[in-house]
């Protein structure tokens, strides 16, 4: 069985919105694009790629570890006969061209094993999409079959031992021969996923040691040879080696896009590459909080499973509660990217730098998924050890190769820590330009603050979310006066103070986390869902939880920005924003587990 190749129709209803407009406007419920929107279709896409999975790769999970020769080469193979390797590149180049969503879905219930899915996503993605967006038809025609049917696999060669996320600071260089016939390539490249058995790379050099480009470099082409594997701390499995180009001579027709405008390549795929893993992330969560689940049933002590003891329930709430936040996120910005490329013209359409454009506006919220993501899995592998007690610790059980795996998320596509200065740079760089008006915002709520309190006649009043509704609209204030201090105070010397660009992005973080999981649970309960109760309890654990953070992370950011009288102005502002009547977060978490329990896994 392959995947179809009809491209789904988005409901019409969900809104393109401006790449982080979620920091300034409200939507509405039938506005986003939710899990359970999925079309028939998608589903079964999504059910053959988890089939898959659990026939194909979970139990070779063993053999992977173990590098067994040609194995990993062969299971993406495997996945491309089922189409899984061309949903991205378009049809005329043997591809499926089916939308983000559907991608998304692949990439979603193919991470069960995280070493296949990392050679599965540096395939598909950062080694497949620069020639799908920056490629000339040459280069098309020439590459994208065989890496569509996994003939050959693609990798994509930018870290250098000086220069991870430092990426402009590379040392390899490019130099024309003397007949303008060729490039000629000298420097080393580290931590290459892929490199071990691929057959195509994308190779960033420095022309003249000036214009940062990317080129295309055959695995045969003389002056390139592939080091050693690398000997890692989780996903073992998925081949990651440095290379070495010592006068590796390519045609000028490889260059992959303009001489000198390799970084647009570099930083937009990167994009992509950040869903990609957001989507990865949950995957991941949603089979560990499962065989947490099966094993807190299993495991009797003190005459009980220890399913029925407080503690190990909160460890299972609280990691169903962060996947079922992850995954509105991703699929409401996946349903963002998916609308607005339906808004192209047909011409326009089949443009990949429109397409690249459309994805690029929501490079924060790309950002954000793979920030919150990779740590949600993080925090969920760690319980899942936890909750196994010394069987999480040893390698017979799965537990221990969750655990290391994870580890590697929070460092791939760019630290979380680059990401966190993305996050509010991008954001404060889109509110400077006008493109965003963040300032304007600002300066309103500043004088609002000025006022006496108005009395909520909002027609959420009544509204069973209305105390979760009320947190979003704190978290929101909250986040703009701490921004709005911290502008204030730093000015353009703000992305020097990395604690306080990271406090805000946690802040920006905290409001589009609460609002996708609360738009989610809103359509969920207008739908009459089995599962909308379940969402209710879910968005009120978390709204909790969010405010908590944004009032901490605040509170550090105002203590930077401002002393004296105005620091005290804008604490009681913090303040009189914080306060709510708190949910029983206790009771609630033991439901929120208890159902999981039932059901032997994540609900929805």
């Amino acid at each position: 069985m392959s995947v179809a190749t009809s491209v789904s129709v988005l409901k019409s209803s969900v809104v393109a919105a401006s790449g982080g407009s979620f920091l300034l406007e409200d939507r509405t419920p039938e506005q986003v694009f939710t899990p359970e929107d999925f079309t028939e279709e998608q589903r079964q896409i999504a059910e053959t790629a988890n089939r898959f999975a659990r026939e194909q790769l979970l139990p070779a999970a063993a053999r992977v570890e173990a590098k067994e020769d040609g194995l990993m080469r062969s299971l993406l193979q495997q996945a491309a006969e089922l189409g899984f390797t061309a949903v991205d590149i378009p049809e005329q180049y043997g591809g499926l061209g089916l939308d983000k969503t559907t991608s998304a879905l692949v990439a979603d219930h193919l991470s069960t094993l995280a070493s296949f899915s990392t050679s599965f996503g540096a395939h598909t993605g950062i080694g497949t999409l620069p020639i799908v967006w920056y490629g000339t038809e040459e280069q098309k025609q020439r590459y994208l079959p065989k890496l569509a049917s996994a003939e050959w696999i693609g990798a994509y060669a930018l870290s250098e031992s000086t220069s991870g996320s430092d990426a402009m600071n590379i040392r390899t260089r490019a130099t024309l021969s003397p007949d303008g016939s060729q490039y000629i390539l000298n420097g080393e490249k580290m931590w290459i996923t892929n490199a071990g058995f691929a057959d195509l790379f994308t190779v960033f050099a420095k022309i003249d040691g000036e214009k940062f480009s990317a080129f295309l470099v055959e695995l045969n082409t003389p002056g390139l040879s592939v080091g050693k594997e690398e000997h890692k701390l989780g996903i073992r499995g998925s081949s990651t080696c440095p290379l070495v180009l010592s006068d590796c001579r390519i045609p000028v027709t490889n260059l992959l896009g303009e001489a000198g405008k390799g970084h647009h390549i570099a930083f937009n795929i990167l994009n992509v590459g950040r869903f990609k893993l957001g989507v990865a992330c949950i995957g991941g969560a949603r089979l560990a909080i499962e065989l947490s689940i099966r094993y807190a049933q299993d495991r009797v002590a003190f005459g009980k499973p220890i399913a029925q003891f407080g503690l190990i329930q909160r460890k299972i709430s609280a990691g169903v509660v962060h996947l079922f936040v992850a995954e509105s996120m991703a699929y409401r910005t996946i349903g963002m990217m998916d609308a607005a490329l339906h808004q192209l013209s047909a011409e326009a359409a089949t443009s990949p730098r429109e397409i690249q454009k459309r994805i690029e506006e929501y490079a924060v919220e790309c950002s954000i998924l793979k920030v919150f993501g990779s740590e949600m899995l993080g925090s969920v592998a760690d319980e899942l050890v936890q909750t196994m007690g010394g069987y999480g610790y040893v390698e017979d059980y799965s537990a221990e190769r969750f655990y290391r795996d994870a580890r590697i998320n929070r460092i791939f596509e760019g630290t979380n820590e680059i990401n966190r200065m993305i996050i509010t740079g991008w954001l404060m760089k889109r509110a400077l330009s006008g493109q965003l008006p963040l300032l304007a915002a600002i300066r309103k709520l500043m004088d609002e603050l000025m006022q006496p309190p108005a009395f909520d006649s909002s027609d959420d009043a009544g509204s069973p979310f209305a105390r979760e509704i009320g947190i979003l609209g704190s978290l929101r204030r909250i986040t703009l006066v701490a921004a709005g201090a911290a502008s204030e105070r730093f000015m353009a010397a703000l992305a020097d103070q990395q604690e306080v660009m990271a406090d805000l992005a946690d802040c920006i973080t905290s409001v589009f986390a609460l609002e996708s999981a609360l738009l989610r649970a809103r359509k969920l309960a207008a739908a009459r869902s089995s599962n909308a109760a379940l969402a209710q309890d879910i968005s009120a654990v978390f709204a909790d939880e969010a405010l908590a953070t944004v009032e901490q992370a605040a509170r550090r950011v105002l203590a930077a920005s401002s002393e004296g009288d105005a620091l005290n102005m804008r604490l009681a502002v913090l303040r009189r924003f914080s306060k709510s009547v708190p949910v029983d977060v206790i009771s609630v978490s033991r439901r929120i587990a208890q159902i999981s329990i039932d059901a032997g896994k994540y609900r929805f």
